[in-house]
Parts: structure tokens; C-alpha cells; sequence
């Protein structure tokens, strides 16, 4: 219920002042979690090493490209 209470006192608010809301709930949604980029990275380097040592080979480019239709 404290989400709906919000958003009624939200739409009580001046036009701009929605917008400012609006701005500040949208950014707080695009913020990356830190922890998962670090697992990510780690992941991404340890895959670089393997690719650039041989232990694993490169897929072209071709195999991921969409098929025509006919």
C-alpha cells in the first residue's frame, strides 16, 4: 500500500516537480550493481587470457549473423 500512497501524493505534486521524481526514480533504476561489473570483468579477462594463450578457440562472426529469409 505505501507505493500507491506515494503515488497519490506524487500526482499531487507541481508539473516540474514530477519531472525531478520522475528524473530521480528513472536514474536510481540505471545504476549497475558494482559487484556484479567486477564478476563480470573478472570473467571477461579470464576469458581474453584463455583465448589469447590457445585453450580456446574464436567463433566467427558469421555463425551469430541473422539467416535470410526466403
Amino acid at each position: 500500500m505505501l507505493a500507491e500512497q506515494i503515488q497519490v501524493e506524487a500526482l499531487k505534486l507541481k508539473p516540474v516537480e514530477k519531472v525531478r521524481l520522475a528524473e530521480s526514480l528513472l536514474s536510481s533504476l540505471d545504476r549497475p550493481d558494482v559487484e556484479i561489473e567486477k564478476k563480470w570483468v573478472n570473467e571477461s579477462e579470464r576469458r581474453y587470457a584463455a583465448y589469447k594463450n590457445g585453450e580456446i578457440q574464436g567463433i566467427p562472426l558469421a555463425q551469430f549473423s541473422p539467416r535470410k529469409r526466403t
